[in-house]
């Protein structure tokens, strides 16, 4: 199963990331291995600074590459990425099992030096998370009362 966080810069998407990667490794029931791949990461590995269209298409399809490796070999994936080309989001997901979060927030955040442009937001088959009013908990239970995820006790 691939989890796929995006949106804008500040919005949430590691911070979920890393929060369902905690609740679900720590659920009893859970036999799986997992990994969480973040665009700080892949830019870090890759050294891959470009934030132009074609530098960030080359980092997403990375990450896609990864992710699908990853999904492969039995791990169930995070990813958390700005990837602001629905048609790449879509891509991956006629591929394999994706859960598409979209995560958005009205707050000034402090890192709109980095915001996509031309964001294109899922149109469908997406978790719509407005993450301004909420908890990470609440976002949390948001998300896994929409998948097949071992839900909060």
């Amino acid at each position: 199963m691939i989890y796929y966080f995006t949106g804008q810069p500040a919005a949430g998407k590691t911070t979920l990331g890393e929060a369902l990667v905690t609740h679900i490794s720590s659920s009893p029931t859970f036999d799986s291995k997992m990994i969480h791949i973040d665009g700080d990461d892949i830019r870090n590995i890759f050294q891959h600074k470009d934030y132009s269209e074609d530098g960030r298409k080359i980092n997403i399809r990375r990450a896609h590459d990864i992710a699908l490796f990853m999904d492969v070999k039995g791990f169930d994936v995070v990813i958390s990425l700005v990837s602001p080309f629905r048609e790449l989001r879509d891509e991956l997901k006629s591929k394999t099992n994706v859960t598409e979060i979209y995560v958005h927030t009205t707050e000034d955040r402090g890192r709109n030096h980095y915001h996509a442009v031309n964001y294109e937001p899922p149109i469908e088959n997406f978790i719509d998370m407005d993450t301004t009013n909420k908890t990470i908990t609440e976002s949390l239970i948001q998300i896994l009362n929409h998948s097949s995820t071992p839900q909060i006790h």
